[in-house]
């Protein structure tokens, strides 16, 4: 089929329409295109930046519960005396509470110099655990009376008490009338710990 040169140039308007339509088509899909991609990378990025987000919103509150944690051992280490310098007015006293109490016949104990105990692994830089050994004798009626000491000790705060090691013997007395006549004696020593935190202090 042939044209004529007069169809050719009616024809030309609506093939140069159909040919601007055409490349207009191919140019909307190619930015469409080019659209949906941006937009699903914005969506991807948008996605981990909430990800990213809500992993720091989680450290933050795990470190938050951490420190609540450490506060809160904080608070009741210095609430049983256990944080600051060694309180040895506070040991004596209560050494002689436990004995008025517990009506202890004899009871002598000796405190050594304080010593600095070995770097605990973890610790901070800023704080140091110290010793002070106390070496603790005294008559009992039965071997109640050690447990129950120790648990008194422990009980009054002001230090935390490690028993080291303890020994019972018998005294080799014969039972008194009354019954109430000391039989055994107990030789202990005693680690009263302290911790010191250098950074609370400056």
């Amino acid at each position: 089929m042939s044209f004529s040169a007069r169809e050719l140039r009616q024809l030309a308007l609506p093939l140069l329409a159909c040919l601007a339509l055409l490349g207009a088509g191919s140019a909307l899909i190619t930015w469409t295109e080019g659209s949906h991609a941006a937009a699903q990378g914005a969506l991807t990025a948008a996605r981990t930046e909430r990800t990213q987000a809500k992993e720091r919103l989680m450290r933050i509150a795990e470190e938050e519960r951490e420190v609540k944690e450490k506060l809160e051992i904080y608070r009741r280490l210095k609430d049983i005396g256990i944080l600051g310098e060694e309180r040895r007015l506070e040991w004596a006293d209560a050494m002689t509470r436990i004995r008025t109490e517990r009506e202890l016949p004899d009871l002598r104990y000796r405190v050594e110099r304080q010593q600095p105990l070995k770097t605990v692994p973890g610790k901070p830089a800023d704080v140091e655990f110290y010793a002070s050994t106390m070496h603790v004798s005294l008559a009992l009626l039965h071997e109640g009376d050690l447990l129950n000491f120790l648990g008194d000790l422990r009980a009054s705060g002001n230090a935390y008490y490690a028993v080291r090691n303890c020994s019972l013997a018998r005294t080799g007395q014969p039972a008194a009338i009354s019954g109430l006549s000391p039989r055994l004696r107990a030789e202990c020593d005693i680690d009263l710990i302290t911790i010191v935190d250098r950074a609370a202090k400056a």
